[in-house]
């Protein structure tokens, strides 16, 4: 039998070093670099709130306080703006801030790679499903991929991985999925392959950052020995526990930034800010100036 119990919670690894953005990330976190007037880690919360998630768990290492106090009020600016009168920047903050006791943060003290990370969330997450979401992964579609992702997951159970096509010629970059029956707006997966040979991935289907795992990973996590980059693979860990439980494909149709890398950031910046009634007008006609110099 599946199960199909309510994902309720949601853990962001957030402990990474951000090494492809220094210098800027030798003080700011990564995760609060913006795209546009938001950081990063705000549209992928975003996305989980969409989905019905109702409790946040972050997985911080050292200099990731600032994170922390992101979700947290800020009581000095909160009076100032109180006393200035600015009643719509008021209600912005408001919004985004999270109802008291729905967030959680626990440390991964060393760098031991993502199913370490994941690991480290055990007893926040307690026996229950949850999703994980790489927070450098920004979606844009016309339906939240987690929250699809939900809805597939409540029709299939088990666990749910979130993924995309790639170039077949580009499938050794990623890892791969196999593909088998439809199952809703997806399909099961027959196998994973973490960025197999060339020539050799059983798809073009390539798993974008977004999961929702059955508690059963954590006790296949804690035991595991090291991978690639001699740290401990979230998909190591998942194949061990597909042999156990099903495992099914959302099929994301929309957008994804990889906010980790230098071009997906900047372009992230550039397709949001098109889409915003507020700045188009402003930005469009310098952008085209700017690709018209380049020619």
């Amino acid at each position: 039998m599946t199960d199909k119990r309510k994902v309720r919670k949601a853990v962001f690894p957030v402990a990474g070093l951000g090494t492809r953005f220094l210098p800027a990330t030798k003080a700011v976190p990564k995760e609060m670099l913006t795209v546009v007037d938001k950081p990063v880690i705000q549209y992928v919360v975003d996305e989980a709130l969409e989905a019905g998630i109702e409790h946040l768990i972050f997985v911080t290492g050292r200099s990731k306080a600032v994170i922390e106090d992101y979700f947290d009020i800020q009581v000095e600016l909160d009076q100032t703006l109180r006393e200035r009168n600015k009643k719509a920047e008021i209600e912005l903050l408001e919004a985004m801030l999270p109802k008291a006791g729905t967030t959680s943060f626990t440390r991964q003290q060393a760098p031991l790679g993502l199913g370490h990370a994941v690991w480290c969330a055990r007893d926040l997450v307690g026996n229950e499903p949850f999703a994980l979401l790489l927070p450098d992964m920004i979606m844009k579609g016309e339906k939240g991929c987690l929250k699809g992702m939900v809805e597939l997951y409540e029709e299939s159970g088990g666990n749910v991985v979130a993924v995309e096509e790639c170039a077949p010629d580009q499938a050794h970059k990623y890892g791969i999925v196999g593909v088998g029956e439809t199952v809703g707006d997806g399909f099961r997966i027959t196998r994973m392959v973490e960025k197999p040979a060339k020539g050799t991935a059983p798809s073009n289907f390539f798993i974008n950052g977004r999961y929702i795992l059955q508690p059963e990973i954590f006790p296949i996590l804690e035991t595991q020995e090291r991978g690639a980059g001699n740290e401990i693979q979230l998909t190591d860990g998942m194949v061990k526990l597909a042999e156990a439980q099903p495992f099914a494909a959302y099929h994301f149709r929309g957008d994804t930034y990889d906010c980790g890398a230098k071009d997906g950031f900047i372009l992230a910046n550039v397709a949001f800010a098109l889409e915003r009634g507020d700045i188009r007008p402003i930005v469009e006609g310098p952008l085209k100036t700017l690709l018209q110099g380049l020619k």
